[in-house]
């Protein structure tokens, strides 16, 4: 009796046509990968420059990608060192970086002070406004040093209207301070602060100086929305971002594939 149950399902599933295979088929078909999502070259370049740099526990990312989007666009005289300053962190850190763009290495890593009314042991509040003492956002490029009342110092050309384009003229230069050091900062929890200008330690300000004097970008960071709604530099970016995802668009639609050009 069991042996002819047997027979008549066997049966019936082979007059269904049930194979095996025709499930795993199936499945296969199913689970085909999807075609790898093709990375913008330019966020890739960033980020494998970012990774190099050996930056990713030291720097923010968005930081050195804004830094990134005027050393590609601003025409420096000096395209070798990029100088980021990130005033989200302490002053009680390393927040100055010099890079060599050319070598692809970091030259300096050091503490920097912020203006005396931009805030304690953070700067929170900028301006470019004259008798403000605060910090100014944004993009600079370095001028000519001379010797004034901080000593040896570094002229900053601001290059962007209504953020920092006053620094030449308010006198924010890059000088060494006595208030810049490890000593102020185990005494009173902070750096000192300037009138606005980041000021370095009195050991390194000469050789930093001297590293990215006469034409090269310097790029100062706070994470600020109201800069980044503002920043001349960065709407340009977002313009020009804007009109390459448009004429993918329209040559999608158009049957035609466009290249992935989007920058993150």
């Amino acid at each position: 009796m069991n042996k002819l149950m047997l027979m008549m399902i066997v049966a019936v599933v082979a007059g269904l046509g049930f194979h095996p295979s025709h499930v795993n088929k199936a499945e296969n078909k199913e689970t085909k990968p999807i075609d790898s999502v093709i990375p913008s070259p330019e966020f890739s370049e960033t980020q494998r420059l970012y990774d190099s740099l050996n930056l990713q526990s030291i720097l923010d990312y968005e930081a050195f990608e804004q830094a990134m989007i005027g050393y590609k666009t601003i025409p420096a005289k000096n395209k070798d060192i990029l100088t980021v300053i990130d005033f989200t962190r302490p002053s009680t850190e390393k927040r100055m970086y010099v890079l060599d763009m050319k070598n692809k290495k970091m030259l300096f890593h050091t503490i920097v002070s912020h203006g005396r009314n931009s805030g304690g042991k953070y700067a929170t509040k900028f301006s470019n406004k004259h008798g403000s003492l605060q910090s100014s956002l944004g993009f600079y490029l370095t001028d000519a040093t001379y010797q004034g009342g901080n000593g040896y110092s570094l002229r900053l050309t601001g290059l962007e209207r209504g953020i920092n384009d006053q620094a030449m003229a308010r006198a924010v230069v890059i000088h060494g301070a006595d208030y810049c050091s490890e000593d102020v900062i185990r005494a009173t929890g902070r750096l000192g602060r300037s009138y606005g200008c980041p000021a370095l330690p009195r050991a390194l300000n000469r050789p930093i100086i001297d590293t990215i004097k006469n034409g090269s970008l310097l790029f100062i960071y706070a994470g600020s929305e109201e800069y980044m709604a503002n920043s001349s530099v960065l709407k340009n970016h977002e313009r020009q971002r804007s009109k390459t995802m448009l004429a993918q668009n329209e040559k999608a639609s158009s049957g035609q594939t466009a290249p992935n050009t989007m920058v993150n």
